[in-house]
């Protein structure tokens, strides 16, 4: 059949994915952001809807394990709006959950990490794992270790939440390094957070995908940096590797709470795009990348599931 992405309703052939954010959030929640979770279906229907009236007709969301993704509300968000959306498996850094929770996972990972993505009514269809801020620490690297596991049980690609952006070229010598995950099934998250040209430009020259995100009230300093970030990218022959995302980790940043939301990837940011650096380099960043990026041969199928969670 060929690479297909994993939607949270089936396989879908990639060249279908269409008008994709290739980073967001629907559903979210963490003790470190008291108070300001992402558990509202009404909200999130109402911000995919928007997206899609936008143009949109994708949604990668990165919330892993243990952080309210919801994998049934998506699904059932999905049946209702006509949009393809990806789910994620995977482990944010320690800080994000309960120390009961940890250490009840953790020697499982790679175990759990097939499991979502191959199992069930509702699969996954990446793996989000995080670094740390300029390395990478025991949890981080364990984490990634499964990762890496499941990615060759299935063929997966991994999504990776850089801190502020930085660590990238420690998790490239660790995973495709040490751990053999090709370069090209990993993304790489927050980039524009640590505007480095050389560092993206290795990173890219390496194969990896880039994931640029926001805009965003606390990281809203790289704005205005992006350009530049694409530009150098794209002049070096690197355009293939750029993938575009929301990054919405906050009800107050969606588009009904008058914040960005996921419409400004293509009300704001794609037409300026398009005006910057052509029609061709904005289909390419919005559509034929994240079909390549997520998209994978999948090499574990079962039969039986397990309850959605």
């Amino acid at each position: 059949m060929g690479p297909v992405i994993r939607t949270v309703l089936g396989d879908v052939p990639a060249e279908e994915l269409g008008v994709c954010d290739a980073h967001d959030h629907l559903f979210l929640r963490s003790p470190r952001l008291p108070g300001q979770e992402l558990d509202d279906v009404e909200a999130a229907g109402a911000e995919l809807r928007a997206f899609r009236e936008a143009g949109g007709q994708a949604v990668v969301q990165w919330t892993p394990r243990g952080m309210g993704r919801r994998r049934a509300d998506l699904a059932a968000l999905a049946s209702a709006t006509g949009m393809h959306v990806v789910a994620a498996t995977g482990m944010h850094q320690a800080v994000h959950y309960e120390r009961e929770r940890l250490d009840r996972d953790r020697d499982r990972l790679a175990e759990l990490f097939v499991r979502d993505l191959t199992q069930g009514p509702v699969r996954a269809g990446l793996i989000k794992v995080a670094g740390g801020f300029h390395g990478l620490d025991g949890h981080a690297r364990h984490v990634m270790t499964a990762a890496a596991r499941a990615h060759h049980a299935t063929g997966a690609a991994i999504a990776v939440h850089l801190e502020l952006g930085t660590g990238a070229l420690d998790v490239l010598d660790l995973l495709c390094g040490e751990l053999g995950v090709p370069a090209d099934r990993v993304v790489l998250g927050h980039l524009n957070r640590s505007p480095d040209p050389r560092v993206h430009l290795r990173a890219a020259g390496e194969g990896a995908f880039l994931a640029f995100d926001g805009p965003s009230r606390a990281h809203h300093a790289t704005d205005w940096r992006l350009f530049d970030a694409l530009t150098a990218l794209a002049g070096a022959g690197h355009a293939e590797r750029i993938l575009l995302g929301g990054d919405t980790t906050t009800a107050a940043a969606r588009s009904a709470a008058d914040g960005p939301g996921m419409p400004y990837l293509l009300r704001g940011l794609r037409p300026a795009l398009t005006a910057e650096l052509g029609e061709d380099f904005a289909r390419q960043v919005f559509v034929a990348n994240p079909a390549r990026a997520f998209a994978a041969e999948w090499r574990t199928e079962a039969s039986t599931g397990n309850a959605v969670g």
